[in-house]
């Protein structure tokens, strides 16, 4: 039987966040899919409701990316 969380606090600890940094360039359908996509995968390997899932995907600008502290170029 599922368990419907009725506490806050219930609720904060099944309440998944993910976080999805990309380089700027995809359009808005292929950002709206992949938080589909990922909200399934969620769903489908923990125990959190739909309602607690959360996506947000960051569009990184060209000059904020510095791997071994040298600024990354997209190609």
């Amino acid at each position: 039987m599922q368990k419907y969380y009725q506490t806050r606090k219930e609720v904060t600890k099944i309440m998944p966040f993910v976080r999805v940094e990309l380089f700027e360039g995809r359009t808005q359908e292929q950002k709206n899919q992949l938080a589909r996509d990922i909200t399934e995968a969620v769903l489908k390997n923990t125990t959190a409701p739909k309602s607690a899932i959360h996506v947000f995907i960051n569009d990184m600008k060209e000059g904020t990316y510095f791997p071994e502290g040298e600024m990354k170029k997209v190609d």
